[in-house]
């Protein structure tokens, strides 16, 4: 089963409301990447209403939801997303790899049995 947009926003909001247990602001997604592989939401506090700031959150980097194998991973703040979503892109590729590998592998010996 490949997930949806709506299954995997609420993947991320259940991460959130773990979060919300720990602080006083409003939590919210902010934004939605479409990429390759799935979606990267963006989320952190609401703007304050009294001075209209964003309150700053500690460790709320984005979520990369995989949408075919449903992974949600949370990303680091102290690295560039982009190349978070490169090398999660690489690891995709590579995990490809050992799939199709493996059931290279698997048929070759199967035609050993039965020849």
């Amino acid at each position: 089963m490949m997930l949806t947009e709506e299954d995997a926003r609420r993947l991320v909001l259940a991460e959130i409301d773990d979060v919300r247990s720990h602080v006083t602001y409003d939590l919210q997604i902010l934004r939605v990447e479409s990429l390759p592989f799935g979606w990267i939401f963006y989320w952190g506090a609401v703007r304050d209403g009294q001075n209209g700031q964003r309150p700053r959150l500690g460790g709320n980097g984005p979520f990369l939801v995989d949408r075919e194998n449903e992974r949600l991973i949370r990303t680091a703040t102290s690295m560039p997303i982009a190349r978070q979503i490169e090398d999660y892109g690489r690891r995709l590729r590579r995990e490809a790899h050992a799939r199709s590998a493996a059931a290279k592998k698997a048929r070759g010996s199967h035609e050993c049995l039965t020849a």
